[in-house]
Parts: structure tokens; sequence; C-alpha cells
């Protein structure tokens, strides 16, 4: 079999983008079991309620990711919402527990995706959005449209 390469995208938290101003990316490597896997590669997953979590002994766990079972599973099938381990560098770790130490900062999954045949998840230093912050950006992206919109239609006249 030949080896897997380049990036595929399994699912993506809108929500958060919406939620939260995004200020840091990283890229984590997930621990997963071999029927989470099978499940993730039907493209059958959920990061609705997820959230990231540092516990005291300084490790990442990605909590509340829906990873249904796998179809074809047989008794050691996985639990579907189970604490899953992030798999950082360390100093990457203490970066994100001092960033989440600030007021108004959380750690948030924005999408898990295949890499090289490997799972990963990417999150993010995120700062909760006021309910106006929120009104505001979905009044900026309406306008973006109706612009681009309006220039569509323009061109198509000339």
């Amino acid at each position: 079999m030949a080896k897997e390469t380049g990036e595929k995208l399994i699912v993506q938290n809108k929500k958060a983008r919406h939620d939260y101003a995004i200020e840091d990316k990283y890229e984590a490597g997930l621990a997963l079991t071999g029927t989470e896997v099978k499940s993730l590669r039907e493209g059958r997953a959920s990061l609705a309620e997820a959230f990231v979590s540092i516990d005291r002994r300084g490790e990442m766990w990605l909590e509340g990711a829906n990873i249904p079972e796998y179809l074809n599973g047989t008794w050691n099938n996985h639990a579907p919402k189970r604490k899953r381990k992030l798999l950082l560098h360390r100093m990457q770790i203490t970066k994100l527990a001092r960033g989440i130490e600030a007021k108004g900062y959380t750690i948030v999954p924005l999408s898990l995706y295949f890499k090289d045949g490997r799972v990963k998840a990417e999150i993010a230093l995120a700062r909760g959005k006021k309910e106006f912050d929120k009104r505001q950006a979905l009044r900026e992206e309406q306008d973006k449209r109706e612009a681009l919109r309006a220039m569509r239609y323009a061109n198509m006249r000339h």
C-alpha cells in the first residue's frame, strides 16, 4: 500500500471561529485507538462541544469531541466522547498554559485533519468575543459579500 501524503480535512469547528477571537494556532498530534482512526477516515466526527484542558501533570487533553463508534468494529470499539491526549512539545504546552492564565483566554480546537496519514488537531489560544463583537463580524462579512456581488454584477454589464 502506498504511503499517504498531503492534508485532508476531517472536520472544522466553525462555531469556535464565530465565538472566539483567534490569537495563536498550534498543530497537535492525537493519541487515538485504531477504531477511532477508522471512524475518522469515514469522515465521522464532531467538534461542536469540544474543548482543551491542561491537567496538573502538564498534559493536554481534547475533551467533548465526538468520534462515533466504528460501524464495523467489534467488542473492542472505543467510547465516542472519551478524553484524548494531545501531543505537543513541552515548551508549547507551557506557553499555552501561561496564555490561559490571562482572563478571558481559553484553548479551542479548530479542526481535525489527516497530515501524511496521521491525525492532527489544529488548536488555538483564543479570547471569547462579546455579543456585539459577533454581530459586528457578521455585519462585516455580509457587507463584504454584498460588495463582491455588486462588483460581479458591474463586471457582467461591461
